[in-house]
């Protein structure tokens, strides 16, 4: 099978730690396939280069045409991104930016995978249309969840999901959101994404944090992700201060980077010493994160199946997360964590102050919470894959 990806999360030169999970997933799925290669776009507006300093897309401008990320062809074709004329335009000037470079792929692949909804599914399916083969569309959570709820982008997907020869979820949740735009659930498959059993997997606790320079006696709690407001992480902050004043031991590690950055500074400095901003941090120092804490904390406002939890639940950590999208599924074992409602400081420092107070076994988390890896994961895909080329 020949596949062609068109997706806008993938990693690249200038942000290699993004979407880890569409490369571990795609360079397993690559071992099922003859060919796989990956355009990963890259937003392009005028003069996007002079504003690196503030703009994302201004900081890619750098990014190679081609590269090759875990033994995958990788081509960076630009996509014209008008920011002040609103996100209904994105899924047309996406479609007309690729249109040449996919065109090239005329006879060449036998499915278009997209990944993420807007606008990668919406032009999969517009440019699988044109070189006569079926179009796969995968969601993963925020695409639907917030990017669909536009006006714009939710008409563009009405009309695009539909059209799709399969769409494929990460979670049940997911997948019910997908039928309300219209698609039929016989042509929705849940696939999991997976989880490598080599770097997450319970450690020793006091030497990861020896390694890392973390207090040894603390009641630590992680955050790993994007330091943005929709992932919770002033909520988060602001449960925290709650229960920092309760629990003279507990401190809070939150590696990432993002426009919250300042506002979580703020905190930190009101709380001497015991909220610590690591910024980005490699992905192979992630596992050692996790061996670290006690507990990950996930705040998030709206999720798919986040693969942090997934990964904290292999490294044998119990997990503090908001009941959205696939997240209570993964949690539904009270032996795996707490729950609290999205957008509820209180309730997160509830739930965050009883999981710190909680002593468990790593191994009985980790077997309990175990998913499959990667090879099964893109083994899943695969079968979908190939259920949409042969059109059953």
């Amino acid at each position: 099978m020949r596949v062609l990806v068109v997706t806008k999360i993938f990693p690249n030169a200038a942000e290699p730690l993004s979407a880890p999970f569409n490369r571990q997933q795609f360079a397993a799925l690559a071992r099922h396939c003859q060919i796989v290669d990956v355009l990963a776009t890259i937003p392009y507006y005028p003069g996007a280069g002079l504003l690196s300093r503030w703009s994302s897309a201004g900081r890619l401008t750098e990014v190679p045409d081609r590269e090759t990320i875990d033994g995958l062809p990788v081509r960076h074709p630009r996509t014209l991104f008008l920011p002040r004329a609103g996100h209904g335009t994105w899924g047309p000037l996406y479609v007309a930016s690729l249109l040449p470079e996919v065109l090239r792929y005329r006879g060449k692949v036998d499915v278009v995978l997209a990944s993420w909804a807007y606008p990668d599914g919406f032009a999969a399916v517009v440019l699988a249309q044109l070189l006569g083969v079926p179009a796969v569309v995968k969601l993963h959570g925020s695409d639907i969840n917030q990017n669909a709820q536009l006006p714009g982008p939710r008409r563009q997907l009405a009309w695009a999901l539909p059209r799709a020869a399969r769409v494929v979820a990460v979670s049940r949740a997911l997948a019910d959101e997908v039928v309300a735009l219209g698609v039929a659930r016989a042509r929705i498959a849940i696939v999991m994404n997976g989880v490598d059993a080599e770097l997450f997997r319970p450690r020793d606790r006091a030497a990861a944090r020896a390694a890392l320079g973390l207090p040894a006696d603390a009641e630590l709690a992680l955050y790993v992700g994007n330091l943005k407001e929709s992932k919770g992480v002033l909520d988060l902050a602001a449960a925290f201060e709650r229960v920092a004043a309760r629990r003279p031991a507990a401190h809070l590690v939150m590696a990432g980077g993002g426009d919250q950055q300042a506002a979580l500074a703020a905190v930190a400095g009101r709380l001497g010493g015991r909220l610590h901003l690591l910024g980005a941090r490699p992905f192979a120092e992630v596992p050692t994160l996790m061996a670290a804490c006690d507990v990950l904390a996930l705040a998030s406002w709206a999720e798919g199946t986040p693969n942090v939890v997934l990964e904290a639940l292999a490294s044998g950590r119990r997990v503090v997360a908001t009941t959205v999208g696939g997240i209570p599924d993964l949690l539904g074992d009270a032996a795996l964590g707490e729950l609290a409602p999205a957008r509820d400081p209180d309730a997160f420092a509830v739930a965050l102050e009883r999981a710190l107070a909680t002593p468990y076994d790593p191994l009985a988390v980790a077997a309990r919470g175990a998913r499959g890896g990667w090879a099964a994961s893109a083994a899943a895909l695969h079968q979908v894959l190939d259920d949409a080329v042969a059109g059953r």
